[in-house]
Order: structure tokens, then C-alpha cells, then sequence
């Protein structure tokens, strides 16, 4: 059983994963986040399609904001308080996931080769803990050496990388000055914490 403190750290996370994906939850605001991450600026007629996997559809695996760019470039957004090094396993399973729900695997045993979106994973941070403003995790970092079986290092053959950008207030200061909405989520988070750490608002 979880203690009150326990509790209620949980009750803030949720808060928290609540008014990120209130705030990220319209087209116009994913294509102003992806444009300024990229430092690109996307056209306003250029679709976006949302396609976030619940845990009610899909037990034991859900993600924060899943959406795809004019059918060409699918992004797999999560919203993390910590950084967890196996997040690039995770993503690996999320992203099979969005592929079956937009790619009918039936016609992968055709001839003519199957198109998909590109895919690009992005973790967005604000935890407490000290972090760079950007740093790059890689799914070949979890595989084993297999050296001592082969007598020499094998390539990787498939590998996945997540973007991980630090997104509390005043880090990654272009990146939120291009996007109004995270920067004021900043802005927002810093609040609670200034209000948890008088007292004035329940850790």
C-alpha cells in the first residue's frame, strides 16, 4: 500500500500528465511543437493526424502524444519527470503498435514494397533532477556484447534513437520561444514546484 506522501506525489505526476496532454492535444499546437523542436516552420495546411495509443486499447502500453504529418512523418512524443534509460525499448513497442494500426500487414507478403511514415522519437523532460538540455538515447545500447561468442564486435543491425530535450523554464530557450504553448507549461510546472517548496500547495 502506498504511503500519503507516495500518493500524492502520484496525484502531481498525474496532474501534471493531464495538462500536458490537454495542452498538446490540437493539431495547430503539434505542428507548432514539432516545428520548434526542428527549427522548421511547417505550412498550416499541412495535416496532422493524431493517433495516440491508449491503455485502455492497448493494455500495459500507452504514449503520451503519438501523431503523424501529412502521412509521411509519424512522431512518437513522451512526457517524462525522470529519464529512463530503456525509454528506446519502449518506444520500439509503441512504434509497433501505431504500425498496426495504420498499416494493413496483409499486403507486406506483395511484392511491391509497403510504404510507411518516417518515424522520429522525442522525450520531453522536466523532472527536478539536474539534466542536459538535449541528449540522444539509443536502443543498441541495451544489446549485449556478443564479442566473446563471435571473436569480434557485430555490427548493429537495427537500431532506434529518442531525442530527449529538457523542457523546463529557461532551458532550451529558442526551442520555447518558438512554442509559446511549452513554454508557458514551463512556466506552469516551475509554479508548482515554487508553491510545493513554501508549502502552499500538497506534495
Amino acid at each position: 500500500m502506498k504511503t500519503t506522501d507516495e500518493q500524492n506525489v502520484q496525484t502531481n505526476r498525474e496532474h501534471k500528465d493531464s495538462v500536458f496532454k490537454l495542452l498538446f492535444s490540437k493539431p495547430e499546437i503539434l505542428r507548432e511543437l514539432y516545428s520548434a523542436i526542428e527549427g522548421v516552420q511547417l505550412p498550416p495546411d499541412i495535416p496532422i493526424d493524431i493517433n495516440t495509443i491508449s491503455g485502455v486499447l492497448v493494455k500495459g502500453i500507452r504514449n503520451d502524444i503519438s501523431f503523424i504529418i501529412d502521412k509521411r512523418l509519424v512522431l512518437l512524443t513522451e512526457h517524462q519527470s525522470t529519464i529512463n534509460p530503456n525509454m528506446p525499448l519502449r518506444v520500439f513497442r509503441y512504434f509497433e503498435k501505431v504500425l498496426n494500426k495504420i498499416v494493413d500487414y496483409n499486403k507486406a507478403f506483395n511484392k511491391q514494397l509497403i510504404k510507411i511514415p518516417r518515424p522520429k522519437f522525442i522525450v520531453l523532460y522536466n523532472g527536478k533532477s539536474s539534466f542536459p538540455e538535449h541528449e540522444t538515447l539509443k536502443l543498441s545500447d541495451a544489446f549485449m556484447d556478443t564479442e566473446g561468442l563471435t571473436g569480434e564486435k557485430d555490427p548493429v543491425s537495427l537500431e532506434l534513437t529518442v531525442e530527449v530535450y529538457n523542457i523546463n523554464h529557461g532551458q532550451n530557450k529558442e526551442i520555447q520561444q518558438r512554442c509559446n504553448t511549452l513554454n508557458e507549461y514551463g512556466i506552469f510546472i516551475d509554479k508548482i514546484r515554487e508553491y510545493e517548496s513554501t508549502g502552499s500547495l500538497s506534495r
